[in-house]
């Protein structure tokens, strides 16, 4: 009996190994079937960790779920899990199998954005869009102040940019890092704080989405210029250029028919559903293609696609998928490339520290000085600061795209993640902390039944 058990757990330690046959690299390669194998477990892993820390986060924190999943993804990389079971998290995540991993990563997050894009509501940013000029533009000079004060300094440490990296690339990439609001989540926060029809929360709103476009703008021209000569830059900043236009003269007229017929048979059919993503993956495909990204590709497309019942119908039939299922994977591709323990000697931990308070006061500072120039109370004005000083999932984008395409290298990366993740989960605790528990009280918002509020 004891060596059947034994057989048993020999057999069972043997099914994360490589069986297929020797290479000229490697004694063993990966079968079909090892990918398969690995890539269910992987995804076992990672929504039971992401479930686990996100409620974790949420009854302990009052932080959203996607703050607990983008903590999560670090816990499963080399940081923590890797740290204390390397040989269980090596066998878990080999590296022969991230390229799976990579590609549902970016169907998840490029669907994520896709999602984004139905919610964008241009005519209540253009509303809004003088009073929040202020917010918005010093949100973005200071931070591309700050990158170019800062990135001659980073650029003196070896492997935090890519070798040949040009100046100018490395402080349009640094600005656009340290510019970006966390658009989605910003809107989540105002949501779930009561504040979407207040003009705090229209103001927020209206600047974040400005920053978000303009940080966009420049990384998209920093991955045409960071290519294999002009002609790169010209393919990716003329068909990116091309596909926005084609769709601005022609996209809601072309797509409308989808919505009509949703409209129509008082539901999405699945035939509707399959179209609806075969669009996503051309515009995802068109993006790629030209080598900018394919999450341009799905946030655009989201831009024109039909309102009303159309929007309902796909959030509730496709949004629970990519949310649930496969977002995650793109936090979790994140947190394997984060490795907190390249951030190993004082300098490093200084350079990590001066990051994030650049980073803070490039954005929640100086957006606060603007808000009170612009006429605000200073409570309001601390109220808004803490809201734009928030990146979540889009610097984990924006960095990711950078480290694939080799502007930065891993010790600036997790340098970038640990900002990320600080910056979001500071906002809601601060903004409660400056504006929201004293608005409750005197019956601006109404009340919160949330751990947070109670605390703050």
């Amino acid at each position: 009996m004891l060596e059947l058990l034994q057989a048993a757990a020999h057999e069972a330690a043997n099914i994360l190994s490589p069986h297929g046959p020797p290479t000229p690299t490697s004694p063993h390669s990966y079968t079909p079937t090892d990918f398969s194998v690995h890539f269910f477990m992987q995804l076992a892993v990672i929504l039971l960790a992401c479930r686990v820390v996100g409620w974790l986060g949420k009854k302990f924190l009052a932080q959203p779920q996607v703050v607990g999943e983008m903590i999560a993804g670090v816990v499963l990389g080399p940081s923590l899990f890797g740290l204390l079971l390397p040989e269980m998290q090596g066998a878990l995540f080999p590296k022969e199998t991230k390229n799976v991993l990579y590609v549902g990563a970016q169907l998840g997050v490029g669907l994520y954005m896709f999602m984004v894009g139905t919610s964008f509501a241009a005519g209540h940013f253009r509303s809004k869009a003088k009073s929040a000029m202020s917010v918005s533009l010093s949100g973005i000079i200071a931070p591309f102040l700050i990158a170019v004060l800062i990135t001659p300094w980073l650029l003196k440490v070896p492997g935090l940019f890519a070798d040949g990296i040009s100046q100018a690339n490395a402080t349009l990439f640094m600005g656009a890092c340290i510019a970006l609001t966390a658009f989605p989540m910003l809107a989540r926060i105002i949501n779930e704080r009561g504040l979407a029809k207040t003009s705090l929360g229209t103001l927020s709103l209206t600047a974040g989405a400005f920053d978000d476009a303009c940080s966009w703008c420049v990384l998209a021209i920093v991955l045409a210029t960071f290519g294999a000569g002009p002609g790169v830059a010209v393919l990716a900043i003329g068909g990116g250029l091309t596909y926005v236009l084609f769709l601005s003269l022609f996209g809601k007229r072309l797509l409308a028919p989808l919505g009509r017929i949703v409209e129509r048979e008082g539901e999405m059919s699945l035939t509707v559903m399959g179209v609806t993503l075969m669009l996503f993956c051309l515009s995802a495909f068109i993006m790629d293609a030209v080598g900018i990204h394919a999450i341009f590709g799905g946030f655009i497309l989201g831009v024109f696609m039909p309102r009303g019942l159309f929007v309902e119908e796909l959030k509730r039939k496709v949004e629970p998928m990519a949310v649930v299922l496969l977002l995650p994977m793109f936090f979790t591709y994140s947190g394997l490339n984060t490795r907190m323990d390249m951030v190993n000697s004082p300098q490093l931990l200084l350079i990590a520290l001066g990051v994030l308070l650049a980073s803070i006061v490039a954005k929640g500072v100086a957006c606060y000085v603007a808000a009170r120039f612009s006429g605000e109370d200073n409570r309001t004005a601390l109220g808004i600061g803490a809201l734009m000083n928030s990146r979540g999932l889009m610097e984990l984008i924006i960095i990711n795209i950078g480290l694939q395409k080799g502007i930065i290298g891993p010790t600036l990366f997790s340098m970038l993640v640990l900002m990320a993740i600080v910056t979001t989960v500071m906002a809601s605790p601060l903004f409660e902390l400056v504006y929201g528990k004293k608005a409750r009280e005197t019956g601006e918002l109404d009340a919160l039944d949330s751990p947070l509020a109670k605390a703050a």
